[in-house]
């Protein structure tokens, strides 16, 4: 890769930055309309992706999969942009000072927005939509196993900005594979305004340590449910059934059970008949349960080993420790979270607030399931990742968390 994309995009960020509310809605309708005629090319490419994602576990290869249904949902995604507010020009405060200066502190976009993703095609799509919306440029740089599906994907997007009017540079797409391609955007000052790599916790550890760009750390989602004490627990099981195996292989799954010792003799036999012989008698893969020395006592199950507390298994795989309090569970999320989501299970308020105050994490949850953890289900649309960090930017990333500020100040001949 040369610097020749990375140019194209910054020249190509300067005139996005002119573009109206209307401009920019218009071709994200036009992307979503692309996206839709090409869904045949874009479904064969992905067959190719999926012929050769022979070494990915089964969660992987769905999480690569492409079918109509969710090229359908990847254009609803770039509509539902479409209809949000417009980020860009928002004046956040205003001040008047004692000289007469009116000062405005106004939102407005990154400049050149770049994502090193891996195998999820769907980033493509979120990320162009997000990135144009929001007064940015966008430089793709996806995984090799999702290289034909992103060529295609892409192509698309492209073709709705030309159908638009719009220079198909508001989007580039960085065929090279290579790691120098990878590290080149991480070091690409002057040109890339922001990184953001979407992938697991070996790509996002590349890019937080050696980006000399400014980064955001994402994604890494060691996910925790407590079941209290106080807990209803069918509404227990229902969340952790939900949290576990809707769709294992995403950053909001949970991957780690802590219940109170006092309802861990009822709740444990009844987890393991929900999670495995529920799902066996359904023709469902049964989740691996690692258990603690106290859970092994009470249930069967494959022994915890010392890494699977810190472990994001993206996988039909499931940590169960048993702890003694509220206390002791928020000791071990402090512990062991990467910050990304934590749930408790109560009908105690006490201990609800008390997990709300201590737990610091990008989202916190009472009785409800982690998977929640989205840009969508927030409200705002689209995500270009979740940021497990606390500059500039946490949790779920949308339009807002895609734009910086600066101050204008107006004055008439005032001097210091």
């Amino acid at each position: 890769m040369n610097n020749a994309i990375l140019s194209r995009a910054k020249n190509c960020f300067l005139n996005n930055a002119m573009l109206t509310t209307e401009q920019k809605n218009n071709a994200l309708i036009k992307m979503a309309e692309s996206l839709v005629a090409n869904c045949q090319n874009i479904l064969e490419a992905n067959k190719k992706d999926i012929a050769e994602a022979t070494h990915l576990s089964p969660v992987m290869q769905d999480r690569l999969l492409l079918t109509a249904e969710r090229v359908t949902a990847m254009a609803d995604g770039i509509r539902q942009v479409a209809l949000l507010p417009d980020p860009v020009g928002k004046v956040l405060n205003t001040y008047t000072h004692q000289n007469g200066m009116k000062i405005c502190k106004i939102s407005v976009p990154f400049g050149v927005v770049a994502v090193i993703f891996e195998s999820r095609p769907n980033v493509a799509a979120d990320t162009a939509a997000l990135t144009l919306k929001s007064g940015n440029v966008c430089v793709l740089r996806g995984g090799k196993e999702s290289y034909n599906s992103c060529t295609q994907i892409v192509a698309s997007l492209k073709n709705g900005l030309k159908n638009a009017g719009l220079p198909e540079d508001y989007i580039n797409y960085i065929e090279d594979r290579s790691r120098e391609s990878a590290n080149m955007l991480m070091t690409a000052n002057g040109y890339v305004d922001l990184l953001i790599p979407r992938g697991g916790a070996g790509l996002i550890k590349a890019c937080v340590n050696n980006a000399t760009v400014p980064c955001i750390e994402t994604g890494t989602g060691i996910c925790h449910i407590y079941i209290d004490e106080f807990a209803n627990l069918e509404k227990a099981l229902n969340i952790v059934e939900n949290a576990k195996t809707s769709r294992p292989s995403v950053c909001n799954a949970q991957e780690v059970c802590l219940v109170n010792k006092s309802v861990a003799k009822e709740f444990l036999p009844k987890l393991k008949e929900r999670l495995v012989g529920a799902r066996i008698n359904n023709g469902l893969k049964p989740v691996e349960l690692r258990l603690c020395e106290q859970s092994l006592n009470i249930i069967d199950g494959t022994p915890a080993s010392d890494t699977d507390f810190d472990t994001e298994f993206l996988d039909y795989i499931l940590a169960v420790k048993i702890v003694d309090n509220a206390y002791d569970a928020i000791k071990h999320i402090q512990a062991h979270s990467t910050h990304h989501s934590e749930a408790i299970i109560t009908e105690n308020e006490q201990n609800a607030n008390l997990f709300i105050t201590l737990i610091d994490s990008a989202a916190v949850y009472v009785n409800a399931s982690t998977r929640f953890t989205d840009g969508g289900e927030f409200g705002g649309g689209a995500e270009i990742g979740i940021s497990t960090q606390k500059l500039h930017a946490r949790g779920p990333m949308g339009l807002n968390e895609l734009t910086t500020y600066k101050y204008v100040i107006r004055g008439n001949g005032q001097t210091r």
